[in-house]
C-alpha cells in the first residue's frame, strides 16, 4: 500500500515518517481493498493539524482531520478517525449484503418444494380398473 506524506511549515525527520508509516499501516492492512493514503501535516503557531485521505478500490473516499498541541497526539487522533471510518463503512457493505444473500438462499429453498406440490395437483387422477 501506499502511503504519502506532505508537510507544509515544517521538516519532516524521521522518526516523524516512521511514526506516520506504522499507525496508518497497523490500520489500513485489516482492509485489503484500501489502496492508498496521503498524510498532510501542518503546523499553525502552537496548532499541529494532520489530515488523512485514504482512497479504496471500490471508489471509497475518506478523510479525517484533528488539531493538537503535539503533532504525535493529532496523528493519533486523526489514524483513529480514520479506523472507525474504515470499520463503518466495511459493516455498513457487510450488513446488507448479507441480507440480500440469506433472501436469495430461502427463495432458492423454498421454489422446488413449490414446484413439487405443483406437479402433485396437475397430474391426472389414474383411470380406474374397470373389469
Amino acid at each position: 500500500m501506499n502511503i504519502k506524506i506532505t508537510s507544509r511549515r515544517m521538516a519532516i525527520t524521521e522518526a516523524i515518517k516512521e511514526h506516520v508509516h506504522t499507525k496508518l499501516a497497523g490500520v489500513l492492512e485489516g482492509f485489503p481493498k484500501v489502496e492508498h493514503a496521503h498524510v498532510v501535516l501542518d503546523v499553525q503557531k502552537f496548532r499541529h493539524i494532520v489530515e488523512v485521505s485514504v482512497q479504496a478500490k471500490n471508489h471509497l473516499r475518506l478523510e479525517a482531520r484533528a488539531v493538537s498541541d503535539n503533532l504525535y497526539k493529532s496523528m493519533n487522533q486523526v489514524v483513529d478517525k480514520i479506523n472507525r471510518q474504515l470499520r463503518r463503512s466495511r459493516d455498513k457493505r457487510v450488513s446488507h449484503k448479507g441480507s440480500r444473500r440469506r433472501v436469495k438462499l430461502v427463495e432458492l429453498e423454498q421454489k422446488p418444494a413449490r414446484a413439487s406440490a405443483k406437479a402433485a395437483r396437475t397430474q391426472p387422477a389414474a383411470p380406474a380398473n374397470q373389469h
